[in-house]
């Protein structure tokens, strides 16, 4: 069936995926379950994680392929460009798959089963999910590499509009072929608490990856200021990483072992019980394409103090937020008029405005659109697609058409070795949402007769 209505046979890739955790991770385990309600069909494949390799299912009988490669930095994958081909070929014939929609502009596996599945004819979306600058040597490099990739893509997505902008002005990529779809949250995960906490005690909470980008130095300078500021103030930090050190340090040098707790890594299952103990959620990142965990803290009712960064602007609502500029000053300043607007600030209420405003159903249709969009460009071979890697540079440029070539003469190979029709195919079962649907009305017609 062509044109709306379309149901897609979609592969997610991304080196990104549970059980790491992250907006990534979540962002794709939320729209493939949504997806799978709408009727398409969705796998995901992604790297080993530990012992986790081969074929899984997790909830609502999503598949995911854990390809057997291990992380070789920062969960990413070795790049080898051609080696990955015969593995994306396989899950692709074996699929079925009719979309390949990968995930984050510095996963390897991302790039390289995109390069696969362009060679193979498939129609190709991708999704940035973050800022990149132009003048350091690692976005320099990144850029030049999403260059490549969007190059010969059908559509891409974004999570925001200052992120649509970003990946624009960073690959070339022609804005019509871009779409801005916002992540969401799931409110009947995140709820607040029962009862409303006692403003006796202000509690902070600081959920986040601790690393440069996340602004964790900027957390070293901001927590002693508002402790010495306000004495009913207690901070309850989260999360991980080579920055921790430098807070423990400040912890240590302040004396504020007792106003200043460190919780470590928190696993996404326990969230929401070390959000609903605080009232405002403070977001020190220096570089953000949209921030998921702001979303999850609205809807566990907190007010939020972020840095006034990247898409965060769009996020939430002006009276739900308080932005600051990224500098201690700025942001001690803002801690303070979040303190002041508290007594005004319902949870409740604030939920249910997160449930109106925010929908992974409604990320889903959006999404669906893209799918739709994607099947209707037009099929090109290859000799119509080298012209657009030449536009990537006068050597970059030449340097990508012949990757592009070598990787053509691969899958000729590969055709030759292993014929398409050599490769079985996996037998379609209905999502367990839909065979729970039919359950339900065979019940109702049996009540019925």
């Amino acid at each position: 069936m062509d044109g709306q209505g379309r149901k897609h046979r979609i592969l997610m890739v991304s080196d990104f995926f549970f059980p790491n955790f992250g907006g990534v991770e979540s962002h794709i385990y939320y729209l493939s379950q949504c997806l799978l309600k709408l009727g398409h069909k969705v796998v995901v494949m992604t790297h080993a994680y530990g012992t986790r390799s081969g074929v899984r299912y997790v909830t609502g009988g999503l598949k995911v392929y854990y390809v057997p490669w291990k992380p070789f930095l920062m969960q990413n994958t070795l790049p080898t460009l051609f080696l990955t081909f015969p593995i994306v070929r396989t899950i692709l014939i074996r699929e079925k798959i009719s979309v390949m929609h990968g995930h984050q502009a510095f996963s390897t596996l991302c790039h390289e089963a995109l390069m696969h599945a362009r060679t193979m004819g498939y129609k190709v979306v991708f999704t940035d999910h973050s800022l990149y600058g132009f003048a350091d040597a690692g976005s320099i490099h990144m850029n030049k590499v999403l260059q490549f990739t969007l190059a010969d893509i059908d559509l891409a997505i974004c999570v925001s509009h200052t992120s649509k902008e970003n990946t624009v002005l960073r690959s070339g990529i022609s804005p019509q072929k871009v779409f801005m779809v916002p992540n969401a949250v799931d409110t009947a995960m995140f709820t607040p608490s029962p009862e409303r906490l006692s403003c006796d005690e202000i509690v902070i909470v600081v959920i986040s990856r601790l690393v440069y980008r996340k602004g964790a130095d900027l957390l070293v300078e901001v927590i002693p200021e508002v402790c010495r500021l306000f004495p009913k103030v207690r901070f309850v930090v989260g999360g991980d990483g080579p920055k921790r050190v430098r807070l423990e340090e400040m912890r240590e040098k302040f004396s504020l072992q007792d106003r200043v707790e460190m919780l470590g890594a928190v696993p996404h299952a326990q969230v929401r019980s070390v959000l609903i103990s605080g009232h405002i959620f403070l977001n020190s990142s220096l570089t953000e394409a949209f921030c998921i965990a702001i979303l999850e803290a609205a809807s566990c009712g907190l007010l939020t103090v972020s840095t006034r960064v990247g898409g965060v602007p769009e996020v939430l609502p002006d009276d739900m937020i308080v932005l600051a500029e990224p500098s201690p000053e700025d942001m001690v300043q803002a801690v303070k008029k979040a303190i002041d607007m508290l007594p005004g600030i319902d949870p409740q209420v604030m939920h249910l405005r997160m449930k109106r405003l925010y929908s992974w159903d409604d990320v889903a249709k959006r999404t669906e659109i893209v799918y739709d969009r994607a099947m209707q460009s037009p099929r090109t071979d290859l000799l119509e697609r080298l012209p657009r890697y030449l536009t990537c540079g006068a050597w970059a440029g030449k340097l990508f058409c012949l990757v592009m070539i070598i990787n053509y003469l691969l899958w000729c190979l590969l055709e030759y070795l292993q014929p398409t029709e050599d490769i079985e195919e996996v037998p379609d079962t209905r999502p367990v949402h839909a065979r729970l649907e039919s359950v339900d009305e065979c019940e109702t017609q049996g009540k019925g007769n």
